[in-house]
């Protein structure tokens, strides 16, 4: 099957539609909305908490290391829907293979458990 450069004219439309709808709506938005500017308006706000001091404050590596955990184990566990789904048609090989990623799934959290990872000081 021959293709030419006239097929991809719908890709071509596609996309400069999508780009000249997003620079049109700024454009526009930009021309319409209000433009009411105070010092009060102006201000930084982050949650309703006024900004003091230095931004810069050093976390606990403690905080990243629990954050990091809990999306790996997360990851894991997605893992996990499409071998129940199909846990019927997969036998017993894959029923081996689960054990498999699970017994590693559980040495890796006793490792985490043993050096601590999830206690906080």
């Amino acid at each position: 099957m021959q293709t030419t450069q006239i097929d991809y004219f719908p890709i071509l439309m596609q996309m400069i539609l999508a780009v000249g709808f997003v620079v049109g709506t700024i454009i526009v938005s930009s021309f319409l909305g209000p433009k009411r500017h105070s010092a009060n308006k102006d201000k930084n706000f982050e949650c309703g908490v006024e900004s003091i001091g230095n931004a810069r404050v050093p976390f606990s590596v403690k905080y990243f290391l629990v954050a990091i955990l809990f999306v790996l184990f997360d990851v894991e566990v997605i893992f996990m829907y499409p071998w129940a789904v199909n846990f019927r048609d997969m036998g017993f090989e894959g029923l081996l293979k689960m054990g498999i990623f699970m017994f590693l799934l559980i040495v890796g959290f006793f490792y985490v458990m043993k050096k601590k990872g999830l206690e906080w000081e």
